[in-house]
């Protein structure tokens, strides 16, 4: 079974969103969720927040489909971060200029699935 949360728009450049992801990919979920809550990234948190919905939402899943659930089951297959909108702004600087400055947003996705008994996905 696989399950999939995405956080959109999150005000987080990707590249530091990246950096985060990286650690937890191809972990197990329960495992994860403790790395992540004493990363001392700022990032940390929305990809927590992420990983912890997609959990949820296997857990819907498997009670949809009427399958038992186990939470240390859930292994990490898919994380990545997409770059979304960006917002732009403006500084004032010397002499009547302005300077523009990028505030980057992210859309985090995380997808967890259960390992079959041979191991495979």
């Amino acid at each position: 079974m696989e399950a999939k949360a995405i956080a959109r728009h999150v005000r987080v450049t990707p590249r530091k969103a990246r950096r985060v992801v990286d650690l937890i990919r191809g972990k197990k979920a329960t495992e994860a969720i403790t790395i992540l809550k004493f990363a001392p990234q700022s990032a940390a948190t929305p990809v927590r927040k992420t990983l912890e919905s997609a959990i949820a939402n296997a857990r819907v899943k498997a009670d949809k489909a009427n399958e038992p659930f186990r939470e240390n089951d859930l292994v990490i297959t898919k994380a990545f971060v997409d770059e979304g909108a960006t917002l732009k702004r403006f500084r004032a600087r010397a002499q009547g200029r302005a300077a523009r400055i990028l505030k980057r947003t992210s859309h985090i996705t995380v997808v967890v699935a259960t390992l079959d008994k041979e191991g495979a996905r």
